[in-house]
């Protein structure tokens, strides 16, 4: 129940972000549904699909299409409200990082990855919406860029598989590594923290 929780909210944040995305590139109405859906499982999808889960979750039940629907409603019609949120884009982005890392890491373990295999799928888990947003609104993807996201991710997710590997239950170790990403996120944002980046001789 705590990682079908986290599921849902992961998946309206990461559709928020996504809709919000959509909207600072003026498409239509359609182009922010589909978008904030793209954001919301596209994630979720590229883990099924490594994990040989198929049909991917996200086409099983109609959950996910109507969690988008109302993301992407919202942020076509209330975006000016949702601009007063102190940096929208980057909030709700870092709490589906935070959410997805760790049920993607879940999911990876329930599949029998080790925990090593299935942090770095709950990374992919948790970077896969907003790279494919990125590129969907011609954006250089942020995984690509110096900041501090994926980094984030892989802390999470590490955080759940080896707590998992030692007998943590989940749901104490499962919010703990979602607040650790978002945390390590938002910080990484509030600081100017970057990564180094690779300089060409």
């Amino acid at each position: 129940m705590v990682l079908t929780a986290l599921d849902v909210m992961g998946t309206f944040a990461f559709a928020l972000s996504g809709g919000t995305r959509a909207v600072e590139s003026r498409l239509d109405p359609f182009g922010v549904v589909f978008l904030a859906f793209v954001a919301a499982v596209s994630g979720g999808m590229l883990r099924d699909a490594l994990i040989g889960v198929t049909p991917v979750s996200a086409l099983l039940t109609w959950h996910h299409v109507a969690i988008s629907v109302v993301a992407g409603m919202s942020c076509f019609f209330a975006y000016r409200w949702i601009l007063r949120l102190s940096r929208p884009v980057a909030l709700f982005d870092a709490i589906g990082l935070g959410l997805f890392c760790v049920v993607g890491a879940r999911k990876a373990l329930d599949a029998g990855l080790s925990p090593l295999m299935a942090a770095l799928l709950g990374m992919l888990t948790a970077i896969g919406g907003g790279l494919a947003a990125d590129v969907l609104t011609a954006r250089p993807p942020m995984v690509l860029r110096r900041e501090i996201y994926a980094l984030a991710a892989l802390a999470g997710a590490a955080l759940l598989t080896f707590s998992a590997h030692v007998g943590v239950p989940d749901f104490v170790a499962a919010p703990i590594g979602a607040m650790l990403a978002i945390g390590l996120r938002l910080v990484a944002l509030s600081y100017d923290w970057h990564l180094p980046v690779a300089e060409p001789r």
